[in-house]
């Protein structure tokens, strides 16, 4: 294919704009794909995306279209994730692309992941194509939207395409666009082979799947090829596009976007971002890839049964192939047994790699608090990065505890402003400034606390605004602040998996929502069983979940009253010695409950 004909775009929108289905309009309009096998969301093709109507994974697919010009082109989309726990899939897909179509909700406007995604595709210098989407629904504002989309853009409305991708309205002008307006690849098929790796995934039969997009040179099968990263080689045993299944092809030529498989096994092999080059003719330098991700939320993973750590650990290894934002380690904890310590971007990507581990590889597991990272400086001078409560120092050897602060970006109604601005300082939230995108819709800027972010903020932004605001951050850097650790301790043991690091003046808050909480979740015992939190040595709340009671002396009738005594205190140092000894299995309710206080 001539390397003028090719165009690689991406779409990028806020969460819930319509993505998905305009990605199904594209490939219905361009007949990539027969009415057969047609379905909606078909470029979302793990059940946890259909179920929850959101992108998790970015997925690519080839096009051909012939445009009014009388030329076929070829089209490489590249569909992204629109929430804000997935702005690294985005960004790994806008370096794969020259550009992207900006999809705009003609009733929500412009939202605050638009503005970061866009941003973005400004910063790697994309031609971006705005559209408004859902121009059908009965509370679409258009013009509104074309204001809001011109104020940030700064072009003509008349440049903006109006669409609606359920009714098929605007896609022949939307593609037509991409043609005349995006530019072809930059490349040269006789350069050296560079490719770049924008994503993976495993194959039980052919090994890892190695997504790429060329930039120069050509790659085919019986190649042998040099990971430039680990100076690995290796012989490729298939190249293909994405139609949108695997469809295997000859050759891969500069400015294209497809697959190589090299029966590569071990899934730690591959990484994102990397180059590929030919190992006769390796290119002189690789090429940028990506920025190294910051996980920002850490959490504790671990299986139920001990013997299921084996296939936690393949579990992980493949996981990470098809998501380079998710980093782990090994731990162990006294109550829970070996596990993994991993890092998330936030708590809507660690809750969706919980359900894929267990769905996908049949696994039963108990989750930790989580916590961010925290840095800790002690008296000795040393700067520590604490990413568990666990690794804390003693008390009196810190000498100042630091915790990430975020620069919050928050889109709302200005009917919401005064209660938001008190909900955000309720969150120990600093506020910057505000500013007014439209009439009706206010950006307010905060510095907030991310451990403070990371559990129902965006929650509760939805429920106050009625499911109008919208969220963004980035890390603003560390700041020193009064923090501590709250220890839960059941019968007189810490149980380290619901342990916390938490501000000073919500320590006693917590602790008492927490023991109120385990006294209801955890199942009663055959010895009573109390539960504290303490910070240090002392006990800041206290509950206590009642023995089951045995009726001893059913049995007796008759006879003096020191018959029953002595079962009665034969049965009271039973339930002594049972407190010291018994095991206490803390429900999975437990530690999900601890999150949400």
């Amino acid at each position: 294919m001539d390397i003028n004909k090719i165009r690689n775009f991406c779409i990028i929108a806020h969460i819930d704009h319509g993505k998905s289905t305009l990605a199904d309009r594209l490939l219905q309009f361009t007949h990539t794909i027969n009415a057969r096998q047609f379905r909606e969301q078909i470029l979302d093709d793990m059940d946890l995306e259909r179920e929850r109507g959101i992108t998790i994974k970015a997925s690519a697919v080839r096009m051909s279209y012939k445009a009014k010009d009388g030329n076929v082109y070829e089209l490489n989309l590249i569909d992204t994730p629109g929430h804000v726990d997935f702005s690294y899939e985005v960004s790994k897909s806008l370096s794969a692309c020259e550009g992207a179509v900006l999809l705009v909700d003609a009733a929500q406007g412009v939202e605050a992941q638009t503005v970061a995604n866009l941003q973005q595709a400004l910063e790697k210098r994309l031609k971006i194509i705005p559209v408004i989407n859902k121009i059908d629904l009965q509370n679409a504002e258009p013009e509104r939207v074309k204001d809001e989309i011109k104020s940030i853009l700064k072009l003509d409305q008349d440049y903006i395409i109006m669409a609606s991708a359920k009714e098929g309205i605007g896609t022949e002008e939307i593609l037509e666009r991409i043609v005349k307006d995006m530019p072809p690849p930059a490349g040269s098929e006789k350069e050296p082979l560079q490719a770049l790796i924008f994503d993976s995934s495993y194959d039980v039969y052919k090994g890892v799947i190695i997504y790429i997009r060329v930039v120069n040179g050509s790659i085919q099968k019986g190649l042998n090829i040099l990971m430039m990263s680990s100076s690995k080689r290796y012989e490729v045993q298939e190249v293909g596009i994405f139609r949108p299944r695997m469809d295997p092809v000859e050759i891969l030529s500069s400015g294209e976007v497809g697959y190589v498989t090299c029966q590569i096994k071990e899934a730690k092999e591959v990484i994102n971002g990397d180059t590929v080059t030919e190992a006769k003719r390796p290119a002189e330098r690789p090429l940028p890839g990506y920025r190294q991700i910051k996980p920002m939320v850490f959490c504790g993973i671990y299986p139920v049964n001990a013997k299921d750590f084996d296939a936690l650990k393949n579990a992980v290894e493949k996981l990470k192939l098809s998501d380079a934002s998710f980093i782990y380690e090994v731990e162990s904890s006294q109550s829970l047994g070996f596990g993994y310590r991993c890092g998330f971007l936030g708590l809507l990507h660690m809750e969706i790699v919980q359900e894929r581990l267990e769905r996908e590889y049949d696994l039963n597991l108990v989750l930790a608090t989580p916590s961010v990272v925290y840095m800790v400086k002690d008296k000795k001078g040393n700067e520590i990065e604490v990413d568990n409560p666990s690794k804390l120092p003693e008390p009196q050897n810190i000498m100042d505890i630091l915790e990430p602060y975020a620069n919050t970006y928050i889109l709302i109604p200005h009917d919401s402003v005064s209660t938001i601005i008190e909900f955000c300082k309720s969150k120990r939230g600093e506020y910057k400034s505000t500013e007014y995108i439209s009439q009706d819709k206010v950006k307010l800027i905060f510095e907030i606390p991310l451990s403070e972010l990371i559990v129902d903020f965006y929650d509760k932004i939805k429920s106050v605004t009625r499911g109008y605001g919208s969220l963004d951050y980035e890390i603003a850097g560390y700041r020193s602040s009064d923090l501590v650790k709250l220890d839960i301790l059941i019968n007189g043991q810490p149980c380290e998996a619901l342990s916390s690091i938490v501000h000073r003046e919500k320590a006693e808050f917590k602790g008492r929502s927490l023991t109120e909480k385990l006294k209801e979740l955890i199942p009663r015992q055959l010895f009573e069983v109390i539960i504290q939190a303490a910070i240090g040595s002392k006990i800041l709340a206290r509950s206590r979940v009642a023995p089951l009671g045995k009726h001893v002396t059913g049995k007796c009738y008759g006879g003096d009253i020191t018959r029953k005594r002595k079962l009665w205190e034969k049965q009271k140092e039973g339930k002594k010695r049972l407190k010291q000894f018994g095991k206490i299995q803390i429900p999975q309710e437990a530690f999900l409950a601890a999150l949400k206080i």
